[in-house]
């Protein structure tokens, strides 16, 4: 049997989230406070400014909630999983529960990724249902929509465009004509996963290369490549998470493959169990 650990991305985020944790866990609280400058406890239980849900707050937050989580499953389980993935920011958690950094640099390496995400403008982003992979392309190939990339391929027929968010407004009616079941533009101020991010992955490959990384201790699927992280690649595989699409899709049908495949999500909500299940039906 294999053990997967899944670690969600930004969307997860809820007021609430991790308040059963920061107290099992003061001395990686307190090293995230010390980080970040503010409360995380007070961001993620009670959100008085109302910032969980802005990029450059949710995404340290979320790794946060989501590496007190996994060390709360190590600890009632005494167990580690065979192999870890996480969507998007996700993967960060996915990374430290196989000891490539440890606690307080996965955390800077996130607040420095939010800060470069928070900072874009002039994009959007757009979700797709009811359309498989090969007819969204079809569609932005017949309609000369090549200023549009694909961001998320979550599930067989749920699909997230990304791009400048004219060109994202523009596709809608497009793709309704096309047959898409629904076209649901994002709130977002950036095209995230597209090429429009080109300048904040050059920015974060620099950043990246300040710190030491380790071999993982087990199988982390990159979002790049649907396949386990190579070490000698990891700061390239990292830096280039920021402008590739999140091939979600076929990270999961690779750990399908698996023998006995087991997954559970490790975090708050349960975005990507729901997305498992058309996956495992496909």
């Amino acid at each position: 049997m294999a053990i997967v650990y899944l670690f969600p991305g930004q969307g997860s985020q809820k007021v609430g989230m991790g308040a059963d944790l920061f107290k099992d866990f003061p001395q990686e609280t307190a090293v995230a406070d010390a980080i970040l400058g503010y409360s995380i406890e007070e961001l993620c239980a009670r959100d008085p400014r109302q910032q969980l849900n802005r990029t450059d707050f949710t995404q340290p937050a979320l790794y946060v909630v989501n590496a007190l989580s996994y060390l709360k499953q190590t600890q009632r389980t005494g167990a580690q999983p065979d192999f870890v993935a996480g969507h998007s920011l996700g993967e960060y958690d996915a990374l430290f529960a196989a000891g490539v950094f440890d606690f307080a640099t996965g955390l800077k390496l996130v607040q420095k990724r939010g800060q470069l995400m928070n900072q874009a403008s002039g994009g959007g982003m757009a979700a797709v249902l009811g359309m498989t992979e090969a007819s969204i392309r079809a569609v932005l190939a017949d309609n000369q929509l090549s200023t549009i990339d694909i961001a998320n391929l979550n599930t067989p027929a749920q699909t997230v465009l990304s791009g400048l968010d004219s060109d994202i407004r523009a596709a809608q009616p497009v793709f309704e004509k096309a047959g898409a079941r629904k076209y649901i533009p994002l709130t977002v101020s950036g095209a995230f996963h597209s090429r429009y991010m080109a300048p904040s992955q050059a920015e974060f490959e620099r950043f990246l290369k300040a710190f030491t990384f380790h071999a993982p201790r087990m199988p982390v699927i990159a979002n790049v490549t649907a396949q386990p992280y190579v070490t000698a690649e990891l700061i390239s595989t990292l830096s280039r998470q920021i402008t590739s699409s999140v091939r979600w899709v076929e990270s999961m049908r690779y750990l399908l493959a698996q023998p006995d495949a087991q997954f559970e999500e490790i975090g708050p909500g349960s975005v990507l169990t729901g997305l498992l299940k058309p996956i495992r039906k496909g």
